[in-house]
């Protein structure tokens, strides 16, 4: 990391992403074996909670951008720290697990968000995509740790570890606080929005058509989500000779992929050219990755184990290159004094993915088997290749606002929020 601002948010990113490692190995067998909650009420209640979830993005996001983004941030923290604490006294009751849930998945929307607003006050323009590489490979590498230190809890697999293990989620949500209450105070973003290139004032992200579009195409992107962590272990098993360990194997290769060389994947990525390309390389690759996954139906062990690897390795090059070219979208084409709102909204498209995807790809995949596979690919090149059309319309909305154009064979610059020095932190305002 490159400055004591990174640094922060690098381990604060560590930080939270061991707590989650913990809380997702362990979470569906707590409730289920110690909350006393059905899994289908489970299931029901983590539905809501994501669908709420996905609605306060875009208002909390709204909230950093006016407030300022890292209290809002240090206040979303603990309150996702007080929420996993409050699953702990839940205790076979539907309705208080769904108000737990629901402020658990309102919280870590919001803080998604505001810490996306955070990171832009804080880091220059052309920096950004390089270090949520590197907040990227953190996550991976926090969430395997995590998901090794739930692991134990599994192991011992008495109530008291299984509360262990969400205390752990909790307090490192408190360290994750504490973290970000040691960056930089920025001042808040003007309260009233800044006007477009008519003059008039800038609608919100909801109205911002174009921008719409790139966060829903983005969105159909994310569904390999769950592809990963519930479609695959469900088709080794049903659909497959392979043995049913593959399906972790799968993951842990994704999982050190990712921590080893996203930061890599992303260097090329500079500006909306070259975050479009990689989008669209993505598309190919995914297209590719589906057929492969369609060729393990019915093998053997050994043809069906080849197969489904080659797949994952397919996956996990087409989620770097997605992941990469998506942060620099989303950055560039949102006007640099509502970044918090406009990220709120993008992460949308995350929850979106978690929410339907599985019900989708499950029917999808399990029940249509290649032709489902082949649909899917086909689905997600065509949203990849659609990006490009989509960016330039959303980059057209700010065309009085591109800089002066570099010098030859340099990227152009980014449109929407302007030169890097309009998004770098300005002095707080006294009191």
């Amino acid at each position: 990391m490159r400055t004591r601002s990174q640094r922060c948010l690098a381990l604060a990113q560590l930080a939270n992403s061991v707590g989650d490692g913990a809380f997702y190995t362990t979470s569906a067998l707590y409730f289920t074996r110690v909350a006393g909650l059905s899994a289908a009420w489970v299931g029901l209640g983590l539905t809501l909670a994501w669908a709420a979830g996905s609605l306060v993005g875009v208002p909390l996001g709204r909230l950093a951008d006016r407030r300022g983004p890292r209290g809002t941030s240090v206040l979303l923290a603990l309150a996702t720290s007080a929420a996993v604490g409050s699953f702990l006294v839940v205790r076979g009751d539907f309705a208080a697990f769904v108000v737990a849930a629901c402020a658990y998945t309102s919280a870590q929307s919001g803080l998604a968000a505001s810490r996306q607003s955070l990171l832009a006050r804080l880091v220059p323009a052309g920096e950004r995509t390089g270090l949520l590489a590197r907040l990227q490979s953190t996550l991976n590498g926090g969430l395997a740790v995590g998901a090794a230190l739930g692991g134990l809890a599994l192991g011992v697999g008495t109530p008291a570890a299984y509360r262990g293990a969400l205390a752990l989620d909790a307090v490192c949500f408190l360290g994750c606080a504490l973290l970000l209450l040691r960056l930089p105070r920025v001042a808040p973003a003007q309260a009233v929005p800044a006007p477009d290139a008519a003059g008039a004032a800038r609608p919100g992200v909801l109205r911002d058509r174009p921008y719409v579009l790139v966060a829903a195409l983005n969105a159909v992107l994310m569904l390999r989500l769950p592809l990963l962590s519930l479609v695959l272990p469900l088709w080794i098993t049903e659909r497959t000779g392979a043995p049913a360990w593959l399906a972790s194997g799968l993951f842990v290769l994704n999982t050190l992929a990712v921590t080893l060389f996203q930061v890599r994947s992303a260097r090329s990525v500079t500006g909306q050219g070259s975050a479009v390309r990689a989008l669209r390389l993505s598309g190919l690759v995914m297209l590719a990755c589906c057929a492969v996954f369609a060729l393990s139906a019915g093998r053997s062990a050994g043809p069906a184990a080849v197969a489904l690897v080659l797949g994952a390795v397919l996956q996990v090059v087409a989620e770097m290159q997605q992941s990469a070219g998506a942060w620099q979208l989303s950055f560039d084409l949102a006007p640099a004094d509502r970044i918090g709102e406009y990220q709120g909204f993008f992460g949308t498209g995350t929850t979106v993915a978690r929410t339907l995807g599985p019900l989708a790809l499950t029917t999808l995949l399990l029940d249509w088997g290649t032709p489902g596979w082949l649909l899917l690919g086909a689905l997600m090149a065509a949203a990849a290749y659609a990006i490009g059309p989509a960016t330039r319309l959303a980059a057209r909305r700010d065309t009085a606002e591109v800089p002066a154009a570099g010098p030859p064979g340099a990227e152009a610059p980014a449109a929407g929020p302007g030169p890097a020095a309009a998004v770098r932190p300005q002095p707080a305002p006294a009191g």
